[in-house]
């Protein structure tokens, strides 16, 4: 009796706590874990509602989102009591916020691998409204920055503050879903190997043109494509990734697309036509819809708009280099 009126009438804060731990423990049952959301309360309404769904009347609308944080705050603190701290931890407790965001964060990504068969989400992924796309570029930004520090110290480097980079622990948790999640090259280029490496699987040809083969708003074909085009781009590693594991092969020379002009050789181009124009007319009064064909080496015909072009530079003649100057007006160039 004793022990009844101290924890119903002198003592409502232990009543507080037992009705607390009382939901809890039926919260987790229901939920595998203890991360509540601060405005979750117990189901309220009529006695029998209530303890349809599980809960006791004697629990409706207790605010056990609000007793969650409460108790994390006495722990921070270190106002808890141990026992009341065993009590939680054996119903999957856990005490930092920083804690609970990345397990919310783990178990969404968890999620979106399970139906997506990899961790290398666009930026604009979500699952189950959580946006997991950029919670994992933030997780990636926190892996590279632990890398910096551990070959900081490998160089004997000093290193200044440790906050903000990625746990062993954590990492770990993420290469257990996906050993890929976080490549040193870019994640789309990953993304789309991996997408290619499943098609391969499932016993389809390898695509190798724009629009053979879309999966996952990904083009595969375009993809190959790139790779084959772009092979001296490649590290080392990805050569032998698209070699060995997809059987691509770097394009033939007669495959590869002529190497894109610079300005400077557009410039040399238009100024060995204007040239031309000048040895045959003897002079560099080029009318403004003039087309100068030039034929090269290789038996190729090139156009020129010259007209357009020679206008152009005698309006630009403040900003062209001096030696431009000086070979325009050697070929008869008229500047006014």
């Amino acid at each position: 009796m004793a022990a009844f009126i101290n924890l119903r009438v002198l003592n409502p804060e232990h009543e507080h706590w037992r009705r607390g731990v009382e939901a809890a423990v039926i919260y987790a049952r229901e939920h595998g874990d203890l991360k509540v959301p601060f405005t979750y309360r117990v189901p309220g309404g009529d006695d029998q509602t209530v303890e349809a769904e599980g809960w006791p009347a004697s629990l409706a609308d207790f605010p056990l989102g609000q007793w969650i944080a409460d108790a994390r705050r006495f722990y921070a603190r270190g106002d808890m009591a141990e026992d009341r701290i065993e009590q939680l931890e054996k119903l999957g407790m856990v005490w930092s916020h920083f804690d609970v965001a990345w397990e919310e964060g783990l178990t969404a990504a968890r999620g979106w691998a399970e139906v997506n068969g990899h961790l290398l989400a666009p930026l604009d992924a979500t699952h189950q409204g959580y946006r997991v796309g950029i919670w994992l570029k933030n997780a990636r930004a926190a892996a590279r920055k632990a890398a910096e520090i551990e070959q900081r110290r490998a160089e004997g480097l000093p290193v200044e503050s440790s906050a903000g980079a990625l746990s062993k622990a954590r990492r770990e948790q993420l290469e257990d879903i996906d050993p890929s999640w976080c490549p040193s090259w870019p994640v789309e280029w990953q993304r789309v190997f991996h997408l290619v490496r499943l098609h391969l699987e499932a016993g389809h040809p390898l695509p190798i043109d724009p629009g053979d083969m879309m999966h996952q708003g990904e083009d595969l074909g375009r993809w190959v494509r790139s790779v084959r085009l772009g092979w001296d781009n490649l590290t080392t590693v990805q050569q032998w990734m698209c070699e060995q594991v997809l059987g691509i092969e770097p394009a033939a020379e007669d495959e590869k697309p002529p190497p894109r002009r610079t300005q400077a050789d557009k410039w040399a181009m238009n100024y060995a036509a204007a040239k031309q124009f000048y040895e045959r007319e003897g002079r560099l009064k080029v009318p403004r819809k003039h087309i100068e064909t030039v034929h090269s080496e290789d038996g190729r015909e090139d156009q020129y708009r010259l007209g357009a072009w020679v206008n152009n530079q005698r309006s630009r003649a403040a900003t062209l280099s001096p030696e431009r100057v000086e070979q325009l007006s050697k070929i008869g160039m008229r500047w006014t």
